[in-house]
């Protein structure tokens, strides 16, 4: 992992300019994801590590959002067309994870669905923006002396290498018909993953990121002071980027107007 301290808002945009330069400039190149943190002592873990840890295995965590789904679609009137778990489960003792990920469909809406209304989930969300991801680093960032924001690149060669028990990323990509903030938030995702005693479990990124193979993943961790929080509100305010424009809700209408009178139009 590339660890960058700056002192500024600039810096960091000056920073991400020449990345895109240098990483996207050729047609078909890899595509860089970022995702922001509003403590720069966290970890990259999903929610599904931080909330039960114990359920970290795939087969285990696919039967509880299967059993899950009932209640779920009762109370949103929504349904999912999903596969069962033991479908699932013999999808998964081919060793192919990410085929059997695939093969999941509407399951993959459906874990989408759930993260993003609060459900532990193994997927870790990323956007195609720089900026989204300045947002969700710096909107709540109160406590802590600085933020991150992460640029991510998957594969910078030909895919990963090493042990098959060893933690590997995947991204799943953004084509996926899901819950509107996935577009809002121009939403991708990845999983990691490893294999040990003949069982799929999911894993942590950065045991991923930390193994310093060449041709796996390329992250880097970009710290910013908290200091500069309102003025980076401010700037991604006159985009129209705060929270009512990436969640929809009324509740964020309500902290978005707050934030401007309170804080961010203050002469």
């Amino acid at each position: 992992m590339n660890v960058c301290e700056l002192s500024s808002w600039e810096g960091f945009e000056t920073k991400v300019k020449r990345l895109l330069a240098d990483w996207q400039g050729k047609r078909g190149g890899p595509r860089l994801l970022f995702r922001g943190q509003s403590n720069s002592g966290w970890q990259l873990k999903t929610t599904l590590e931080r909330y039960a840890p114990d359920s970290l295995k795939a087969s285990k965590y696919y039967q509880v959002i299967h059993d899950a789904k009932y209640q779920i679609e009762s109370l949103t009137d929504r349904s999912w067309n999903i596969p069962t778990p033991k479908e699932y489960n013999r999808w998964l003792s081919r060793q192919d994870f990410i085929r059997g990920f695939a093969k999941l469909n509407d399951a993959y809406a459906y874990i989408i669905h759930l993260r993003h209304h609060g459900f532990p989930s193994p997927l870790l969300d990323w956007s195609q923006s720089p900026y989204v991801a300045a947002f969700f680093a710096f909107n709540n960032a109160t406590i802590s002396d600085k933020v991150s924001i992460y640029a991510h690149i998957e594969r910078v060669r030909k895919g990963p290498s090493g042990s098959s028990n060893a933690p590997r990323i995947h991204g799943l990509g953004p084509t996926v018909r899901s819950h509107a903030r996935h577009v809002l938030q121009q939403s991708e995702y990845t999983i990691c993953f490893k294999r040990s005693d003949n069982q799929w479990s999911y894993a942590c990124h950065e045991d991923a990121f930390c193994k310093g193979d060449s041709e796996q993943d390329v992250i880097w961790k970009f710290n910013i002071p908290t200091a500069e929080r309102m003025k980076v509100l401010r700037v991604l305010d006159r985009f129209n980027l705060n929270a009512f424009s990436l969640f929809g809700s009324e509740e964020n209408l309500m902290e978005t107007v707050a934030l401007r009178f309170f804080h961010l139009n203050r002469r």
